[in-house]
């Protein structure tokens, strides 16, 4: 094989390794990084790599090539495994030949069995109308919620768009809490559809947005947390749908009283356990690799004690709360990376969801179906406002932890 053969080879992997990323939920640098390591490895000097947020352009002396990548679903375990493959590659240990297979290896290797993924959605749900001020009756009602819905995602939403499948996953988890309490199964029933909507939240573009962003990538991060607030305004629209639906059979919308806070599960030793359950359900839904599960729920419950600790003890503001809370998240995440040899990614996708702002869409969608404008928009913008504080702890921790490692790369 002659060399420039060799280059062309080396840089059609580099970007078969980047496509792998950038479809199972790597953030932009992180892409970029693996092609040129893996280029470089094998004696490509001349490359250059440009890659958006369903896109990559690779150029060459004598190569180029752009490649469309669709957005599917999350598979982290794949990311985990591009990036020790990056290692080997980096160190010598794969001849060029061997990169393809493995690299095809990593492609078609199986995701989570759906029991798994359908699992760690009921209890991730259920854990999560516990931090959002619901029973443990509401917990274990929205746990069979969870379930159905669940299984919804897994045989049904995985085959729609993504925007129809938001909206209707929005209306089938909201019409299955609405027939739990109902039926008498449950008790609040607010906090049992916040609970399981956040089965729906777009974790992995809304989080990588942010870093993009803090790595300043501003068309994809842009981009990404458009298509986040885009699902976000889907499931609202669900839920809202549910309303409209419900009202129909019963002759009016339902009244619903002020979010509910359970005293017994609202205790430190109960909200912490369920910020950790939660965290490693989600875990599953976002196909970590098994092994990290345990670091994942560890990192959300840090996070949602932060938050759990500013917003009550010391009586600050719930924005404030979420930046503190979202800024540990962020710095656990990056310790953690280090510590495990395993991409931040996966430990801050999974471990920022606690503080996601679930009741925030839930209340906007249900005062705008009562035509309460005021406190719809009220609600919205509280909700928008921890958002942009989460987004900030990320930012702002991502642009300290980039500080420190181009110092230590320069030998600072």
């Amino acid at each position: 094989m002659t060399e420039a053969t060799e280059q062309e080879k080396a840089l059609r992997l580099a970007t078969e390794a980047g496509h792998i990323l950038l479809e199972n939920g790597a953030e932009i640098s992180r892409v970029e990084q693996t092609m040129e390591h893996i280029a470089s490895a094998y004696g490509v000097s001349d490359e250059s790599f440009f890659v958006l947020s369903n896109g990559i352009i690779t150029t060459g002396q004598q190569y180029a090539r752009a490649e469309f990548i669709p957005i599917r679903g999350t598979q982290l375990s794949r990311v985990v495994d591009v990036n020790q493959l990056s290692r080997d590659v980096s160190a010598g240990r794969v001849p060029l030949d061997e990169l393809a297979s493995r690299l095809q290896a990593i492609r078609t290797s199986k995701g989570k069995p759906w029991w798994e993924v359908v699992a760690g959605i009921a209890l991730g749900v259920a854990s999560f109308s516990i931090l959002f001020g619901g029973s443990l009756v509401d917990a274990a009602a929205t746990f069979a919620c969870g379930l159905l819905l669940g299984a919804f995602m897994t045989f049904v939403g995985a085959h729609l768009s993504r925007i129809f499948g938001n909206l209707l996953g929005g209306l089938v988890g909201g019409l299955l809490c609405v027939l739990a309490v109902t039926l008498g199964f449950g008790e609040h029933l607010p906090n049992m559809i916040i609970g399981t909507i956040i089965a729906l939240v777009p974790g992995v573009p809304f989080t990588n947005g942010m870093r993009d962003l803090a790595n300043e990538d501003y068309i994809a991060g842009a981009t990404r947390l458009m298509d986040a607030f885009l699902a976000f305004l889907c499931i609202a629209l669900g839920v809202v749908l549910a309303f409209i639906v419900e009202g129909l059979f019963a002759g009016g919308l339902m009244q619903l009283s002020t979010p509910a806070i359970d005293p017994v599960a609202s205790a430190w030793y109960i909200q912490l356990p369920a910020a950790f359950i939660g965290t490693v359900g989600f875990s599953a839904l976002f196909g970590a690799p098994r092994k990290y599960y345990v670091d994942c729920g560890i990192v959300g419950m840090l996070g949602w004690a932060v938050y759990l600790l500013t917003a009550t003890a010391a009586s600050l503001h719930v924005v404030g709360a979420a930046f503190l809370g979202a800024l540990t998240v962020a710095a656990v995440s990056s310790v953690l990376a280090v510590v495990r040899k395993c991409p931040t990614t996966v430990f801050l996708i999974c471990g920022i969801i606690p503080l996601v702002p679930g009741g925030g869409i839930f209340w906007t969608a249900y005062y705008l179906v009562g035509d309460q404008l005021r406190l719809a928009a009220t609600t919205g913008f509280t909700a928008l406002k921890v958002t942009i504080a989460i987004a900030g702890g990320i930012i702002l921790m991502g642009a300290i932890a980039g500080r420190v490692k181009r110092r230590k790369v320069n030998g600072e």
